[in-house]
């Protein structure tokens, strides 16, 4: 089989470009490898296409940490889309907010320059594997694309069967499972048990609300400043408890005392859902329109129904060359947190390929220690109904305790240097 010696140039094949998926397959390209990205609508980044927050807290320290290894492509592409820095809002500090009306054509444009072979409305259902090898990925019409590694980030929100287990079912998210299909899991074909033991879904944590609809002094403050707090009447009440929110970190008493609403080229509130009529009744809201999801009104997208088993290089156990991203590494939260997975695992893809000894960050990297305190807290089973971010929540209470976070970019610099890992993921494997 051609799996037994190392290849000349591997090929690598990422299904599902979310955040995850387009930072594995830029990751890869670097390396040196043929990459193919495989996604199942007509739009890549997922639900990066209504988020639109980054740096806040401890995603400043990961973030730094990923330029430094190498990072800096698909991270000043991002950057180069944001709207406002230094934002401050309840409990999070220097923020950056990028523009999700220009974000996806934009690091469209870079997977392009990279010679990333981009294939949307390509659905993949299933996998072949050999003996511990997966072979081939089967798309939904027959086609059939062979690879020496493959990475699983398809996500974990949808599709609509999962939806209707919560409250009102589909409420027609960007993610947009009617129009294109469901999202599948390719890697639950191989016999991978991809069902955690516990309660584990949760809904996403904001909506996204047209700017111009909002009272024009309210949305020339949000515009002007990135953000604004309108305080909540007392017949305004959000009732969504904070283990049902996928952000734990934005369920502090004022996210629930105040309309937290962000600018990220639209008017991105800050609660799973609320019913439209309540939302209009907030001063300022009256003639409010939901965007995202487009029946926020009664619900949002539902996320975290699987966890796939993987090891320290983000392999997916008991299999030798697939690799997992995003999401499926466990009730994992946040672009950053999904560029860092894919980075990982699109450089380790290829290391496979070539046979070479698979990458682990070390715990003295903030990024590292997060992906370590990740699977001990899944593996240990000490709440399945936590959700980790850099930015909040139970992770970055723990960062902070160990010393990890810091926004001094020399000392992090020096950090990552200390490693040994400076430019990790823009150093070329194939051919050096």
């Amino acid at each position: 089989m051609r799996h037994i010696r190392s290849i000349a140039r591997p090929h690598v094949v990422v299904i599902g470009a979310g955040w995850a998926g387009c930072a594995a397959a830029v990751s890869a390209a670097a390396a040196g490898a043929r990459v193919t990205l495989l996604e199942r609508t007509d739009m890549i980044l997922g639900t990066g296409l209504v988020g639109g927050i980054i740096k806040n807290n401890g995603r400043f320290t990961a973030l730094e940490e990923l330029r430094a290894m190498g990072a800096d492509l698909l991270l000043g592409a991002m950057e180069s889309c944001v709207l406002h820095e230094g934002i401050s809002f309840p409990g999070h500090k220097h923020a950056s907010l990028y523009d999700v009306t220009r974000i996806e054509p934009t690091i469209r444009e870079l997977i392009a320059a990279m010679d990333i072979d981009l294939r949307l409305r390509s659905t993949c259902i299933g996998f072949t594997q050999e003996a511990g090898w997966v072979t081939r990925a089967h798309l939904q019409y027959g086609e059939v694309v062979e690879g020496h590694a493959y990475i699983d980030a398809t996500g974990t929100a949808g599709p609509a069967a999962n939806c209707r287990t919560h409250r009102s079912g589909c409420v027609m998210c960007v993610l947009r499972c009617p129009t294109f299909g469901p999202r599948i899991s390719p890697t639950r074909s191989t016999g991978v048990n991809e069902a955690p033991a516990g309660l584990t879904a949760a809904t996403s944590g904001s909506v996204e609300v047209l700017k111009e609809s909002l009272a024009s002094d309210i949305a020339s403050e949000l515009q002007a400043l990135g953000h604004v707090e309108i305080p909540l009447p007392k017949t305004v009440q959000i009732d969504v408890l904070p283990h049902e929110k996928s952000c734990q970190q934005y369920s502090s008493k004022a996210f629930y005392d105040n309309l937290v609403v962000l600018h990220n080229g639209a008017a991105k509130v800050m609660v799973s859902y609320l019913p439209l009529e309540l939302l209009r009744s907030i001063p300022g809201l009256a003639k409010a329109k939901y965007i995202d999801p487009y029946s926020a009104g009664i619900g949002n997208s539902v996320r975290f129904n699987l966890i796939t088993p993987h090891d320290k290089a983000l392999r997916v156990i008991g299999l030798n060359n697939l690799f997992c991203a995003g999401e499926k590494v466990g009730l994992v939260v946040g672009h950053t947190e999904a560029i860092l997975t894919g980075m990982l695992a699109g450089h380790n893809a290829v290391r496979v390929g070539l046979r070479a000894e698979l990458l682990q960050l070390p715990t003295s990297l903030m990024c590292g220690d997060f992906l370590e305190y990740v699977a001990n807290d899944l593996k240990e089973n000490r709440s399945l109904q936590n959700k980790y971010t850099f930015s909040g929540s139970v992770y970055f209470q723990h960062a902070v305790k160990q010393g990890l976070y810091t926004v001094d970019i020399a000392a992090i610099q020096t950090r990552v240097k200390e490693s040994g890992l400076t430019g990790i993921f823009r150093s070329r494997l194939v051919g050096s």
